[in-house]
């Protein structure tokens, strides 16, 4: 056993040989043996890493010879400047620069650690910097949750709080890599991350949501796994604030925070996490100054000033000889215990490697010359730190120093993966604490549901996202017992208390958000939201009138967007609490909710598409619109379940008044055949209330004695009963001069003429009769063949009012949209939404003559009162993109079944492809040249298209669902046709998507 684990060791020291990143080299082979033998022999596995610590200065080492080629040519001072590491910000004016400049070359300073400023100012001082040092500078940020933390236009990723809340520790091992790979691209050797202290107390007033909870192990866990990320990319790690800050009520900062715990605690609780760290091969530590009397009994000493507590607790009892950095010198918790010189000499002499930030280099540079020179500060102690610091300037790769290229830096540190894997920790981290009668998700998208604002913070991405799962009403008054009287009307109050996004923010509760929370309560079915970190439940002292609770952790838009689809059970909830909120909820305790298969959100990445690919859509979509093919759209792009784009482009009309928004409607024409009458045919069929072969006759008596009564269902649906494309019903109408005529219209309704077909148009009531009748005398195609035809629908949509003996309006509500949450989705949307919200479809000089908004565009569906079987739906992508979603899953959305998945699957085959009829009952599936993709989709692939411009396509085989919806006839088709179809931009767009899958 002896012998295997010497072989080990010397291969250890191999492989440090030949990379510049030793230590993450070091933990794969320590991971290894622990595998293997740590659980069979602790004592041989801790042998074997102090004989590998050991091996990092061995004389043959090449990383040695370097250390000791630049050490013996050290004079005493450039020696002392390598122990310095001094405060540099990139937000600061030119003084600044040269005085920071002057102090790394007049005091040979090792290290600089960056604060506030931007990242592409800091790389270029960081440059600047180290062309003045002698020996390449350590370059170190505090970025606990990013370089955001200090720098503007970088990205903010969760507080460990938040991260506390997630089980998945590879979740947390990918923010650390992250972290680390933009540190990297900075030129940074050190972040000064994690933060490991246990936050116990929750009156902590600088931890808090910088720890990862009040659970040892737990903080254990996530910091080893962020540890792992950042130094894989070959960043240090700092564990802070040694032996732990976690249980203080005061700020370091400001004072000398008490620990007041016995020593058996502090080893128990504080130092848990630090002796697991060091095992998994933590490179630093950051000592903090605290006043803790059980390690340290000289009164008032700070523990960065202990030898007691640096150097026999530290270094001797726990074996730690990684770099030690002390906590920030300036720091009243230090600066009151000793002067500049004093203060550098204690901590040094305590046991620490790095003096961080200290007050006045000049002033404590000049005394510790004048300490070496009594022999105070002896060479030997001297010799122990810098030669360890250049080893670890040598690991780091200073050895071959090249400046931090500044072409590109912004996007590298934003690369779109952040956002992606924000998703993702959000989905983990946020909680469900409380979920009576299962509240939670909620199923009912008809009921009526009320949205109260709490707190000062934004609210519009949670809101937004709400809106996009159903009708939501925003409620607020000045006063409660008013609020309250409009809150009786309805079922669930979702309550979202929004605080400031900051970490450094109090994020507490005033007495009247607790009063308002605890009145609504009282009075209605609560789901409140807390967008804050846990602590800001502590004044609620009662949770019993609250229905559902959520911990949300943070006041981001992806937050905000999660939490939503958590609510509505697009995510399920997963995260565990990482503090306990006094008796109520113990830490560690979170409730997990039942997924449904509503569609969510998320980015391109989480969904293997690239971005890059797709965000292509955009100069096609520009395309489009700079060449008057359209105003503007709407693109949706869904894929597994989850949206992953969707944007608006253009404008309603090309005098660019008016941007199209996400939540604007459309007129989809045909597409309503597929979401509207479609659907409710299926429901039929599905319940055996017609069969493919039964005849039309049958369906109708209308239709018997008429060319038409031996049409079959199946042929009626697939396009193949030989009936005529269309008939211009609206022309019989109009008198010689091309108005509507007298006999047929009038300007105001009266009871025989209350049809409405535009503003101040109403058809007789009759006409309907007519239109049938015309229809039913048309005549067939002398041979069976495929023939588009709106006559199909107009049909079924007669066929199924005198079937369910309803309108075919309210069928499509009651069965579909309303519990669908397709509350954007409707006929004659004048009767809900302000027109200015509704895209114009058309100048129409030759029928209604005047601007057709609001109105549908389709002459025939408009002479039925907007209402028919072939056109009149108006909507957006989102809600076209949830029937579509309904249809990929085969007839079940939100875990309601509409129909069965064989009734689907007999509705989406070509029953006629033997004969060259590429479509199914209802739905298209033309993918060939002439059809209606881009010949890039699967056989298995179905939607259709509307003459406005639309299309909505589902690929089973890829899982995608693809909406485009334009007005593309504004302000009329002119000669040149349908230039949006001649151009392909649907199809092209369509081929954007394909591309953008990542095989």
């Amino acid at each position: 056993m002896k012998n295997f684990f010497i072989k080990i060791s010397l291969y250890t020291v191999f492989l440090l040989l030949i990379t510049n990143c030793a230590i993450s080299k070091k933990n794969d082979t320590i991971s290894a043996l622990k595998k293997d033998s740590y659980t069979e022999d602790k004592t041989i596995y801790t042998a074997l890493k102090k004989s590998e610590r050991k091996n990092f200065f061995k004389d043959s080492d090449p990383e040695t010879r370097w250390v000791d080629s630049i050490y013996t040519k050290m004079t005493v001072q450039e020696k002392i400047g390598q122990l310095y590491m001094i405060s540099a910000y990139s937000n600061k004016d030119s003084v600044h620069e040269n005085k920071t400049k002057a102090l790394i070359k007049e005091y040979n300073i090792g290290g600089v650690i960056f604060f506030q400023g931007g990242p592409g100012r800091q790389a270029k001082l960081t440059n600047q910097y180290q062309a003045e040092a002698k020996v390449p500078l350590f370059v170190a940020i505090d970025a606990e949750w990013g370089l955001s933390m200090r720098l503007d236009s970088t990205y903010f990723f969760p507080w460990n709080m938040t991260l506390g809340a997630i089980q998945d520790l590879s979740l947390i091992e990918k923010v650390g890599r992250q972290m680390g790979a933009e540190s990297k691209r900075m030129g940074i050797h050190f972040n000064f991350s994690p933060v490991i202290d246990i936050n116990t107390n929750p009156k902590n007033p600088i931890i808090g949501n910088r720890s990862f909870g009040e659970d040892k192990n737990n903080v254990a866990n996530k910091a080893i796994a962020l540890m792992k990320g950042v130094q894989g990319q070959g960043v240090f790690s700092t564990g802070k604030h040694f032996p732990g800050h976690g249980d203080t009520s005061t700020d370091s900062h400001h004072t000398l925070p008490l620990v007041n715990f016995s020593k058996e605690r502090i080893d128990l609780v504080e130092l848990h996490p630090y002796k697991r760290m060091f095992d998994e091969g933590l490179v630093s530590v950051m000592v903090g100054h605290l006043n803790i009397p059980s390690l340290e009994p000289k009164e008032n000493h700070p523990s960065s000033a202990s030898y007691n507590i640096v150097t026999n607790v530290l270094q001797k009892q726990l074996g730690f000889d990684g770099l030690i950095f002390t906590d920030g010198l300036g720091m009243k918790g230090a600066s009151d215990f000793k002067g500049p010189g004093d203060l550098e000499l204690a901590v040094l002499l305590a046991g620490n490697d790095i003096l961080l930030f200290p007050i006045d280099v000049a002033a404590g540079f000049k005394k510790l010359e004048r300490f070496y020179n009594e022999g105070i500060l002896t060479e030997e102690r001297l010799a122990h730190s810098v030669k360890k610091i250049l080893h670890y300037k040598y690991k780091v790769g200073l050895n071959k120093y090249k400046p931090i290229v500044t072409e590109n830096l912004s996007a590298e540190l934003n690369p779109s993966e952040n956002e992606a894997l924000s998703y993702k920790l959000y989905e983990n981290a946020i909680t469900v604490l409380k979920n009576d009668k299962n509240i939670l998700p909620i199923k009912d998208l008809s009921q009526k549901i009320a949205y109260v604002k709490l707190g000062e913070a934004v609210n519009s991405s949670f809101v937004a996202t709400l809106k996009k799962y159903t009708e939501i009403t925003e409620v607020s008054h000045t006063n409660i017992d008013s609020l309250n009287i409009e809150l009786k009307k309805y079922k669930t109050v979702i309550v979202g208390l929004h605080k400031k996004n900051g970490v450094w923010e109090k994020q507490n509760v005033s007495e009247t958000e607790l009063f308002w929370l605890q009145e609504i309560a009282k009075n209605n079915k609560v789901i409140l939201d807390v967008f804050a970190k846990p602590y800001s439940l502590l004044p609620v002292t009662n949770f019993d009138d609250i229905e559902g609770l959520v911990l949300s952790y943070q006041n981001s838009d992806i937050s905000q967007i999660v939490s939503a689809e958590i609510l509505f059970g697009a995510v399920e909830a997963k995260g565990k609490l990482p503090v306990s909120i006094n008796n109520y909820f113990p830490v560690n305790y979170g409730l997990s909710t039942q997924k449904l298969n509503r569609l969510g959100f998320t980015t391109p990445e989480n969904e293997d598409i690239n971005p890059k690919i797709l965000s292509k859509i955009d100069s096609v979509a520009k395309k489009a619109i700079d060449g008057k093919m359209t105003p503007g759209m709407q693109v949706l792009v869904a894929r597994r379940g989850n949206v992953i784009f969707q944007q608006s482009y253009g404008h309603h009309t090309y005098d660019t008044i008016k941007k199209v928004t996400n939540s604007d409607l459309y007129d989809v024409a045909s597409i309503s055949k597929m979401i509207s009458t479609l659907p409710n045919v299926m429901q039929l069929y599905d319940k055996k209330k017609v069969k493919l072969h039964t005849k039309l006759k049958r369906m109708l008596p209308f239709f018997s004695k008429t060319n038409k009564e031996n049409i079959v269902f199946k042929d009626l649906l697939t396009h193949y009963a030989g009936l005529q494309a269309w008939i211009p019903f609206y022309k019989a109408t109009l008198d010689s001069k091309n108005n509507p005529s007298e006999k047929y219209y009038r300007k105001v309704p009266n009871a025989q003429f209350s049809t409405k077909v535009a503003d101040n148009l109403f058809i007789r009531n009759d006409y309907h009769d007519t239109i049938m009748k015309i229809i039913a005398d048309s005549p067939l195609s002398l041979k069976k063949e495929y023939k588009y035809s709106d006559f199909t629908f107009i049909i079924l949509k007669e066929y199924l009012e005198r079937k369910t003996k309803q309108p075919l309006e309210v069928l499509s509500q009651k069965n579909f949209y309303s519990s669908l949450g397709m509350n954007n989705t409707l006929y004659n949307p004048l009767t809900k939404f302000d027109k200015n919200n509704i895209a114009p479809s058309e100048v129409d000089n030759y029928f209604r003559h005047q601007v057709i908004q609001g109105y549908v565009h389709d002459m025939a569906a408009a002479m039925e009162g907007g209402v028919a079987g072939h056109a009149g739906i108006f909507s957006n992508a989102m809600d076209v993109a949830k029937m579509m979603q309904l249809f990929l899953q085969k007839g079940n959305y939100g875990n309601k079944s509409y129909f069965s998945e064989q009734t689907f699957d007999i509705f989406n085959t070509s029953h006629y492809a033997a004969e060259g009829v590429q479509r199914g009952l209802g739905f298209d599936k033309r993918i060939g040249k002439d059809g209606s993709t881009c010949n890039c989709v699967s056989e298995f692939s179905f939607g259709h298209t509307g003459f406005t411009g639309d299309i909505a396509w589902v690929d089973p085989e890829t899982e995608i669902v693809y909406v485009l919806l334009s007005n593309r006839t504004y302000p009329e088709v002119g000669p040149e046709g349908n230039k949006l179809s001649k151009e392909r931009i649907r199809e092209d767009i369509q081929k954007i998507i394909q591309e953008a899958i990542i095989k």
